[in-house]
């Protein structure tokens, strides 16, 4: 017969920073958005470019087009590459080269213009057509980083060059590199990074009161929240539909309202305004446990205002924007974790247009000072989605970052970036660059509205960017764009109108239980009373069976968070089990 006792049990957490050892070449996450007097020398010693730093005169490379290419060195000893003589926006230096099919390449180089400022791509022209892997918006007198990336459909020969619209410009190049990794490198990647930034390894050891190991006990372990924030859209469907309700919080505890809380929903009549149905989903979420984003306040895309709007004058517009501004601000003040503040001004530009070019600045201005804590979001798409859009690349993104943040008054605004992230077919690696570009802003970064359009191959593709970036050491949280509708999501489904997972919802779950969110798991001591477990980061409850004990032992809380010390650290958590 086991003995009646009280025990305090405790728990040794002792984190664990032992190095990740691989074989794989390590991938450099780094960037720079200065224009510096000198570029850094090559990425992983320029890859597979002939006479990446240009030491070796000319060699390797040569004109393209109309222009004349020649071999300049700074005062600084720094060598380079000029193209001048453009008449022509492809018109510049070139390098041949061999691209293999499956391989993931990444790429950079660091650029100059001999005038102002001026857009600089770089372009990979296969058998298939040309590829752009990463643009800069290049100035003069000094060095701007391009950091981009492609993947090839097909194995063949290729020429890299540099192009610009601006042709009055000549086009400086130096330090270019191109580093292909295999796809089991590129995984090796995502493994060692979230590792690194989501995990904690930990070695935990039971024991009594006296310090007296507890072997073979049984630890069972639940995670309550996740530290990261993942999560999927929800519309006004929800609020009546317990199958929806049911899958829904199962699984996600941070949304986006689809429609709900935009204006042309808030005030279809001007001066009428209904919050209702965003009132019953926000308290429908808070009941929940779930966090929600704003969106949006104001939308640069002129198909979508509410229809009163378009013949106002721009002082009656302008009326109208603060009073939305601040009505739906001041409403749900502390209750939100985001606000979209200005959506798509990349691409759009009904505001800007109407009221000058600095009124975008104004309205994060207005913001912080109707809610100053929560984080103020630039939400815009196809900044990693597609290489192709000039209009919303990396540079561009932190272009309009710099601008609003340079409006006086705007020095310390609480602004992030929001990457809307809906996809075609990815290119997988100039998701990476980009991140890497963005990150070097030093701001939040979320994914926000995520999505991949239907093709056969959307569960793929979904589960390749969902790993991508959630892998990435500067994204902190994920939303995915698929509220559910009967007619049909906007989309992307993640499941049928029976709530049963599609392929793309499968994926969804499966990477979830990769991850550890909601993870649940027993694990037994050894002898010494140990046992070794890497937990994402998050809030757990832990419970101990063993054979002194007449039943479990009460569960109790901890919270595994990250920490930049390389030391062994012990963080005790203790559990009293009665009588």
């Amino acid at each position: 017969m086991k003995m009646a006792m009280s025990l305090i049990l405790m728990f040794l957490f002792t984190l664990l920073f032992k190095g990740f050892e691989a074989n794989a070449l390590t991938y450099d996450y780094s960037a720079s958005i200065e224009c510096l007097e000198n570029p850094w020398k090559p990425l992983y010693d320029g890859g597979i470019i002939v006479n990446p730093e240009l030491n070796l005169g000319l060699e390797g490379w040569h004109p393209i087009g109309n222009a004349k290419i020649e071999h300049k060195q700074s005062v600084l000893g720094n060598k380079f590459i000029v193209a001048r003589g453009r008449n022509q926006s492809f018109d510049g230096a070139s390098q041949k080269i061999y691209l293999k099919k499956n391989m993931l390449y990444a790429f950079s180089a660091w650029i100059q213009v001999s005038q102002g400022k001026a857009p600089v791509t770089a372009i990979f022209k296969t058998t298939t057509g040309a590829q752009p892997a990463g643009g800069v918006v290049a100035e003069s007198k000094c060095w701007s980083m391009l950091k981009g990336g492609l993947s090839v459909d097909e194995s063949g020969p290729a020429e890299l060059y540099f192009e610009s619209n601006n042709i009055s410009v000549d086009i400086w190049v130096d330090s270019i590199s191109l580093q292909p990794f295999t796809q089991k490198e590129w995984t090796s990647h995502q493994e060692r990074s979230i590792q690194k930034i989501r995990n904690t390894n930990m070695r935990v050891q039971a024991v009594d009161a006296k310090g007296n190991p507890l072997p073979n006990a049984t630890i069972s372990i639940s995670q309550k929240a996740s530290g990261f924030p993942f999560g999927c859209a929800i519309n006004k469907n929800i609020l009546n539909n317990q199958a929806y309700q049911n899958w829904f919080t199962s699984r996600f505890k941070v949304t986006t309202f689809e429609d709900e809380m935009k204006w042309y929903s808030t005030e279809p009549s001007q001066g009428r305004e209904d919050y209702s149905v965003a009132d019953a989903m926000l308290n429908f979420a808070q009941q929940h446990g779930v966090a929600v984003r704003g969106h949006n306040v104001l939308w640069e895309d002129p198909q979508y205002q509410p229809g009163w709007i378009y013949n106002l004058s721009p002082s009656n517009l302008l009326n109208a924007a603060v009073r939305r501004l601040t009505s739906i601000m001041t409403r749900h003040k502390g209750k939100l974790i985001a606000w979209d503040v200005v959506n798509e001004n990349l691409h759009f530009s009904f505001f800007e247009s109407k009221l000058g070019a600095t009124i975008s600045a104004y309205f994060y201005k207005l913001a912080r000072r109707l809610d100053p804590r929560t984080p103020l979001f630039l939400n815009e798409f196809n900044t990693i989605e597609d290489s192709r859009d000039g209009k919303s690349t990396p540079a561009k993104y932190l272009e309009k970052l710099r601008e609003i943040k340079a409006f006086r008054g705007n020095g310390d605004l609480n602004i992030a970036i929001g990457l809307e992230s809906h996809f075609g077919v990815p290119n997988i690696p100039y998701v990476r660059a980009s991140l890497d570009t963005l990150a070097a802003a030093k701001v939040p970064i979320w994914i926000t509205e995520l999505d991949v359009q239907s093709n056969p191959n959307q569960a793929q593709y979904l589960e390749q960017i969902l790993k991508e970036v959630h892998s990435h050491p500067a994204v902190n949280g994920i939303v995915m764009w698929a509220a559910w509708k009967p007619e049909g999501c906007y989309r992307m489904c993640l499941t049928d109108n029976k709530f049963k997972n599609l392929p793309t919802g499968d994926v969804v779950d499966k990477l979830m239980r990769e991850w550890g969110i909601n993870k649940a798991f027993e694990v037994s001591t050894d002898s010494e009373g140990f046992f070794e477990v890497s937990l994402p980061h998050g809030d757990y409850e832990a419970k101990i069976t063993h054979p002194t004990l007449f039943e479990s032992s009460p569960g109790h809380t901890f919270k595994v968070t990250s920490t930049s010390s390389s030391k062994q650290q012990s963080v005790p958590v203790v559990l009293q089990v009665p009588a």
